[in-house]
């Protein structure tokens, strides 16, 4: 009796592992996920840079010393309420000029946060905290 050759069987590779794999990686990546939460105030923070950019608008400038004390135009600020009716005095009915806060490297961050409170409540558009370049030493 003669058996004749068989043809060498193709080796077959079975997906579903491999599929199944794949989307446990998948479940796994979208769960472990950080969302940034954005805050209600936009605020662009300036880069401290050699080089300054031209100014296109006057800006509206508050200072924030290191007594904590706010100074808009000038004149000096006791509360929350009157802050915000030195802002709108000040401003006028232009919320759309940039509001810039000249703050103290000592002042305490509640009283920038006050001030940009009332910034945000007033509606202004666009926030800058002003900052210096880095000296070498």
């Amino acid at each position: 009796m003669r058996l004749g050759r068989r043809a060498p069987e193709e080796p077959q590779l079975n997906l579903t592992s491999l599929i199944d794999v794949v989307f446990l990686l998948l479940i796994f990546f979208m769960v472990t996920t950080t969302f940034v939460k954005n805050s209600g105030l936009q605020i662009r923070l300036p880069e401290a840079g050699s080089e300054v950019a031209p100014a296109a608008e006057e800006n509206l400038e508050v200072i924030v010393d290191a007594n904590n004390r706010i100074i808009v135009r000038g004149a000096p600020v006791t509360s929350d309420a009157g802050l915000r009716q030195q802002l709108r005095a000040a401003a006028g009915d232009n919320f759309k000029q940039p509001l810039r806060i000249r703050a103290d490297g000592r002042a305490s961050h509640q009283a920038v946060v006050r001030v940009m409170d009332a910034a945000a409540a007033l509606g202004f558009a666009q926030v800058d905290i002003a900052t210096q370049p880095v000296q070498d030493n």
